[in-house]
């Protein structure tokens, strides 16, 4: 079938139990023919605290090719729509009016340190466009997938046309389905739309900014989507999202040295993850509760209990080649930094490993992080593990975790 032909990479050994689900799952999905209703991700959905949103939108349109396009306007949010073009996924950056506001999905947030301290910033997922909405929603409903009624959907103010889950107990992410025919432009039914002056004001600067420094020709849209999730759920996690969409299991690696697995699916129609992001798991191999008997570095199962299970980074891909004599990378790097960003690590790789990354530090407004990533000619391994491992440890010594780790430890010996 489809959906299995694809060669498997890595050497991360799953259990019997996933082997045989991911076979009898996507051979049903291809079966009854949810891998052809199901197409690529049309927009991604990250929501931030009062006052964060103008701010964001500038930081995203500095550091990535997106443009402003429109905000739709609700009772309790402001939404505002970024879009590159009709080939790679929309970005919908919500902002809660009221800090007072309270929801299934704040309530995702508050039993977590980090999460607490900003309660409406998270990344929600995913909104993939489909054939058949109806249809779709049906089947899924038929596997025990759970969605939000269209009443629940207006409460919550969230657009619409869109059909969306209940959040993943394994991820914390919802999945929406919007039909929508290849050739038709996206539209998010939700409250009043007009184009906001301030938002336009920032969304110019960063992207005169932009060009000024050199670097507006050198990004290219999302790369992959990583996902930080407990070691317990590692394995049906990436099954629950193989159900939900018409993606692949492309393999999974050790990564021994921070004691993690990095797990890669892919998209069944596009071979170019431009149109339809890769979409990552990355989890501890033991638990954190053995970390005092074995000790072993943890620094995924870290942000996980401090964060919850959520989205960890927006890879940004970088185009391949040379700019006034550096890397693309390198280059696009310098410019950023010069700006006041953060990174959390130097640039690791090179041309003869084909590939180079780097992590920005945490968004103060959403938490997530910005990867670059440049691939080098026809190399086709997606990461390397030494990169991986590199990057790994970088992000469990992120200056936000270490003080939120550090207050704790404070109040525990106070107490």
């Amino acid at each position: 079938m489809k959906s299995l032909s694809f060669p498997r990479h890595g050497d991360k050994e799953n259990s019997d139990f996933f082997e045989h689900y991911l076979r009898e799952l996507l051979t049903e999905r291809d079966r009854v023919g949810l891998t052809d209703m199901i197409g690529q991700i049309d927009a991604l959905m990250i929501t931030v605290d009062p006052g964060h949103s103008i701010r964001y939108v500038g930081e995203l349109c500095l550091m990535t090719p997106y443009h402003y396009l429109v905000t739709l306007e609700s009772e309790s949010h402001w939404t505002h729509i970024l879009r590159i073009d009709m080939n790679s996924p929309d970005l919908l950056i919500r902002e809660v009016k009221d800090p007072s506001t309270m929801g299934i999905f704040r309530s995702l947030n508050e039993v977590y340190p980090i999460g607490a301290s900003k309660p409406n910033s998270r990344y929600m997922g995913e909104i993939l466009r489909v054939e058949n909405m109806s249809e779709v929603t049906r089947l899924q409903q038929e596997r025990e997938f759970r969605f939000f009624s269209q009443d629940e959907n207006r409460r919550l103010e969230l657009p619409g046309n869109l059909a969306i889950s209940k959040p993943s107990p394994y991820s914390h992410n919802i999945v929406a389905y919007m039909e929508r025919p290849e050739n038709q432009i996206r539209v998010y039914s939700l409250g009043l739309s007009r184009i906001r002056d301030d938002v336009q004001t920032a969304y110019r600067q960063a992207k005169e900014l932009q060009e000024e420094l050199g670097i507006d020709k050198l990004l290219n849209p999302i790369d992959h989507l990583a996902t930080r999730i407990y070691s317990q759920n590692r394995e049906t996690a990436i099954l629950e999202w193989l159900s939900l969409s018409s993606y692949f299991y492309w393999g999974s690696y050790d990564i021994k040295d921070q004691n993690s697995s990095t797990n890669v699916t892919k998209s069944v129609h596009f071979a170019d993850e431009i149109h339809s992001p890769a979409k990552v798991f990355t989890a501890n191999n033991t638990p954190y509760f053995v970390n005092h008997l074995e000790k072993l570095p943890s620094p995924t199962e870290t942000f996980v209990r401090n964060y919850g299970p959520r989205l960890h980074h927006l890879a940004i891909g970088v185009n391949d080649g040379e700019y006034k004599g550096m890397e693309n990378i390198d280059y696009v790097v310098s410019e950023i930094s010069r700006q006041g960003k953060k990174f959390l690590l130097d640039v690791i790789g090179s041309r003869e490993e084909g590939i180079k990354q780097i992590f920005s530090s945490a968004s103060e407004h959403s938490s997530l992080i910005i990867e670059y990533v440049q691939r080098f000619g026809d190399f086709d391994g997606f990461f390397t593990k030494q990169n991986v491992a590199e990057l790994t440890h970088a992000a469990g010594v992120e200056e936000e975790l270490l003080n939120i780790q550090s207050s704790a430890s404070v109040k525990l010996r106070v107490s």
